[in-house]
C-alpha cells in the first residue's frame, strides 16, 4: 500500500507519537539541521552552484521526503555522491540543463515507485555499490584540491586524468595560508568528537576557523570573495527564460536517468540501514515516489538533486529520532538559519568547506569494505575493480551498467558450475512394492534389468537460461540401455521460457532414443508454465506424478511388462 509513514503515524498518534517521543524528534531534528548546514553549503559549491542552492535543496527536499516518504527516519538533502554528476551536467548543459534533468529524474522515480520497482533496486550486488561509491569518493576528493591548497587555476577540467594533469602543472602556485587553514579545519573536525559528540565537528570547524580568518585578517579566498552577497530567499524558478524543447529533453534523458538511478539506490540503501537501526521496515516504493516529488520540487525552487543521506539519517536515529517529525523539524530549522544567518556565510573560507568535503569523501570511500571484498571471490573483486575504475575514469552510468552485466554473467557462470542435476537412482532405489497383494517377487535378474533401464535425475534450483546447457548435457551421461527417465523437480521453484524450450528439446531427444520421461513433484510455477505452453497436454498428464515413489512404481511396471513380453 502506497501510504506515507507520516500520515500513518499521525493517524495512530496516541500510540506512535507520545510527548516524550515528540521531544526526542524535535531535538534530533535540530541536531541533524546543524550537521546538514555546513554540508549543504559545501556540497552546493563543490557541485558548481551557489551556496544557498544547497540549503534550498535540504529545506525543500528534506521537508517532502519526511512528509511523503516510506521511511520513519529518512533525512533527505544533497549528498556527496551527486557532486561529480551535477558538476558534469552543469559543465555540459548549464544550470538550465540541470534543472530539466532533475525534474525528469523526479518523474522517473515516481514512475519506478508507482510500478513497484523499489524492491528490485535494492538487490544491486554489493561489490557494484561499493565500487561506484568508492569511485565517487575518489572523484569528490579530486575536486577539492584547488580550493584546499589555494592553487591558481582558472578552469579545472571535469575529466579525472586531465584534472590531475592540471593540478600537477600548477602545484607550484600552492598558497601556504590557504593550506594551513584547510589543515587546521581537518584537525578540528577530527579532534572535536573527542570533546563533544552531539555537535558536529564540521560546524565547529566552520565557525572557529571563520572567526580566526576574520580576526587575524588571513588572506584566503572566502565564499564572499568568490560569489559576492548570498541570497537568503527561496524563489520559484522563472521558466519563461528557459528553453524547453523535445530535442533538449532527448539530450537530457541520460543525465536524468543517472540522477534517478543514483538517488534511488542511495535513498533505499539509507532506508535499509535505518531499518536495521530502529527495528522497523520502510516502504521502498513510497520512498521512491517521495524522493521523486522532492527532486521535482527542489528543481522548481532552484535546488539540486535530493536523495536520502545515510550519515544524516544515522545521526537522526542516534539522537532519538523515530518519526518523520524529526526530518520536518530539520528542514524548518535550516529554513530559519537561512533566513537569519545566510548573510554571514560569505565570511566562510573556501579551504574550510574543502576540508569538510575531504572528510565526507573519506567517509564515503568505504575503504574497509573495499579492502574486505579482496578476501572474497575473484569474480567479486573483478566487479568491484571494474566499477571503481569506470566510475573514476569515465561515467557512473557506464560503471553501473558494466558492473551489473559482469555480476550477472559471473552469477550465471557460478550457477552453471553448481551440480544442478544429479543422478539419484541408487539413493532413491528402483523397486516395486513387493508387499502389495498380487505383486510378483522380483528375482535378481529383473532387479538388475530395472536398474539398467530406469534412471532418476533430481534437478536442484531454478531452471533458467543460464543452466540450460547443463540440463541438456545430462543425456550424455545416461546409459545406452535406459528406457525410462524420471525427472524429479521438487527443488525447482521457477522456470523461464529458455528452460521450457530445453525441456521440450530434452523430450524430443529422448523420444528419438525411445526413452520415456516421467516428471515427479513438479512445483506450482513450473507446472503452470508447462500447462500454459501445452506441453503437459502433448506428453500426457499421466506422465506427471505427485510423488517420485509413484513415478518409480509406474516406470518399474512398464519395464517389467516389456521384460516379461521378451522372455
Amino acid at each position: 500500500m502506497l501510504k506515507p509513514k507520516f500520515f500513518s503515524i499521525i493517524k495512530n498518534r496516541k500510540k506512535e507519537l507520545s510527548v516524550h517521543q515528540l521531544k526526542d524528534d524535535i531535538v534530533a531534528g535540530i541536531i541533524v539541521a546543524i550537521i546538514a548546514l555546513p554540508l549543504s553549503v559545501a556540497l552546493a559549491i563543490a557541485s558548481g552552484v551557489t551556496p544557498e542552492k544547497g540549503l534550498i535543496t535540504a529545506i525543500i527536499g528534506g521537508l517532502l521526503v519526511s512528509l511523503l516518504g516510506g521511511s520513519r527516519v529518512q533525512i533527505g538533502g544533497p549528498t556527496g555522491a551527486f557532486v561529480v554528476i551535477i558538476y558534469g551536467i552543469i559543465a555540459q548543459y548549464g544550470l538550465d540543463g540541470l534543472l530539466i534533468s532533475t525534474i525528469l529524474a523526479g518523474i522517473f522515480m515516481i514512475v519506478m515507485g508507482a510500478v513497484k520497482l523499489g524492491s528490485v533496486i535494492k538487490y544491486i550486488p554489493y561489490p557494484t555499490t561499493t565500487g561506484f561509491t568508492s569511485g565517487i569518493a575518489v572523484v569528490l576528493l579530486s575536486t577539492q584540491i584547488k580550493d584546499f591548497f589555494g592553487l591558481e587555476i582558472d578552469q579545472v577540467p571535469s575529466e579525472f586524468i586531465e584534472k590531475w594533469k592540471v593540478y600537477i602543472h600548477h602545484f607550484n602556485t600552492i598558497d601556504l595560508a590557504t593550506t594551513l587553514v584547510g589543515l587546521a579545519s581537518i584537525f578540528v573536525i577530527i579532534i572535536w568528537p573527542k570533546i563533544n559528540k552531539k555537535i558536529p565537528g564540521s560546524l565547529i570547524a566552520l565557525i572557529l576557523i571563520t572567526i580566526c580568518v576574520k580576526m587575524f585578517n588571513i588572506p584566503v579566498e572566502t565564499i564572499g570573495s568568490r560569489f559576492g552577497d548570498i541570497s537568503s530567499s527561496i524563489k520559484f524558478v522563472d521558466f519563461s527564460s528557459i528553453n524547453i524543447s523535445l530535442p533538449i529533453i532527448e539530450k537530457l534523458i541520460r543525465p536524468a536517468i543517472t540522477i534517478a538511478f543514483l538517488a534511488s539506490i542511495e535513498s533505499l540503501l539509507s532506508a535499509v540501514v535505518a531499518d536495521g537501526m530502529i527495528g522497523k521496515k520502510h516502504n521502498s516504493n513510497m520512498e521512491l515516489i517521495a524522493q521523486g516529488v522532492a527532486n521535482i520540487s527542489s528543481a522548481l525552487f532552484g535546488g539540486i538533486p535530493v536523495t536520502g543521506a545515510i550519515a544524516r539519517t544515522a545521526a537522526n536515529v542516534k539522537n532519538g529520532g523515530r518519526t518523520p517529525v524529526a526530518g520536518i523539524v530539520h528542514a524548518l530549522t535550516l529554513l530559519l538559519i537561512m533566513l537569519v544567518f545566510m548573510p554571514l556565510a560569505k565570511l566562510i573560507p573556501m579551504a574550510t568547506l574543502s576540508a569538510i568535503l575531504v572528510i565526507v569523501a573519506y567517509n564515503m570511500s568505504e575503504w574497509r569494505s573495499f579492502k574486505g571484498i579482496f578476501n572474497s571471490t575473484k569474480s567479486d573483486v573483478a566487479v568491484l575493480l571494474a566499477t571503481f575504475v569506470l566510475t573514476v575514469l569515465f561515467d557512473l552510468v557506464v560503471a553501473i551498467e558494466v558492473g551489473m552485466i559482469m555480476a550477472m554473467f559471473l552469477f550465471v557462470r557460478r550457477m552453471s558450475e553448481n551440480k544442478l542435476i544429479e543422478n539419484v537412482s541408487h539413493e532413491l532405489g528402483i523397486y516395486i512394492n513387493e508387499e502389495e497383494d498380487g505383486a510378483d517377487i522380483l528375482d535378481a535378474s529383473l532387479k538388475t534389468h530395472l536398474d539398467s533401464k530406469i534412471a532418476i535425475y533430481e534437478v536442484n534450483g531454478p531452471l533458467f537460461y543460464g543452466v540450460v546447457n547443463t540440463f541438456l548435457d545430462m543425456l550424455n551421461e545416461m546409459k545406452s540401455t535406459t528406457g525410462v527417465m524420471i525427472l524429479r523437480m521438487k527443488n525447482v521453484n521457477s522456470m523461464d521460457a529458455t528452460a521450457l524450450n530445453a525441456v521440450k528439446q530434452l523430450d524430443k531427444r529422448c523420444k528419438s532414443q525411445n526413452i520415456l520421461i516421467l516428471y515427479s513433484e513438479t512445483n506450482t510455477q513450473p507446472m503452470k508454465v508447462l500447462e500454459r505452453s501445452g506441453f503437459v497436454e502433448k506428453v500426457g498428464r499421466d506422465c506427471f506424478f505427485n510423488t517420485t515413489e509413484e513415478a518409480i512404481k509406474v516406470a518399474s511396471q512398464i519395464v517389467k511388462t516389456e521384460h516379461d513380453s521378451q522372455v
